[in-house]
């Protein structure tokens, strides 16, 4: 799984107003419904279409630990749309978004200086041109790579350089051997 994005995905999912359907039948009713059939659910989550036909009708209340987690992952990703939308747009055009991560965190910077990798435990309020950044890349299916780096020049800007106040020869900054992430809108 993707640290960085499903990390964006659950930030989103605090804004939904309503929680998911609960019951493996009424999820299973939820994707149909997206879906416009049971053939297209049941090659979506690699069961047969008589299989979702049965959790549709509730002939089979509990699913397997494997496709009750595929289930709720997929309801996830596609329960309210517009809310989802909305908590996106604000964070990128006024809220911003914050980032709490425990990892190793080091640059690059000129001779003489204390460049060395070190771990650190930062909370930091992102601007809303770097959700901005994150959500798009997020949507065009960037990897976790590239968010990695978003993320990282992102904390370059905002926490090692406060805005262009200090650290201006300040090169590349380094983001590994992340323990936590956690993002909040």
């Amino acid at each position: 799984m993707s640290m960085f994005g499903d990390g964006l995905d659950q930030a989103v999912q605090k804004a939904f107003t309503r929680p998911i359907p609960k019951s493996a039948g009424a999820q299973m009713r939820y994707l149909v419904k997206q879906y416009k059939g049971t053939k297209a659910v049941a090659q979506m989550l690699r069961v047969s279409q008589r299989t979702v036909e049965r959790y549709v009708k509730d002939q089979i209340k509990k699913p397997r630990p494997d496709l009750a987690a595929r289930i709720e992952r997929e309801v996830k990703k596609r329960w309210q749309p517009q809310i989802r939308a909305k908590a996106r747009e604000q964070a990128a055009t006024t809220g911003g978004i914050v980032i709490d991560t425990r990892a190793r965190l080091g640059y690059t910077a000129p001779i003489g200086s204390t460049d060395q990798d070190r771990s650190r435990h930062l909370t930091v309020a992102l601007p809303p041109q770097y959700a901005a950044r994150l959500f798009d890349a997020q949507e065009q299916g960037a990897s976790d790579q590239e968010l990695r780096e978003i993320a990282a020049q992102a904390l370059k800007e905002v926490y090692f350089q406060d805005g262009g106040r200090r650290a201006g020869s300040l090169e590349e900054v380094r983001f590994t051997d992340i323990e936590h992430l956690e993002f909040d809108l």
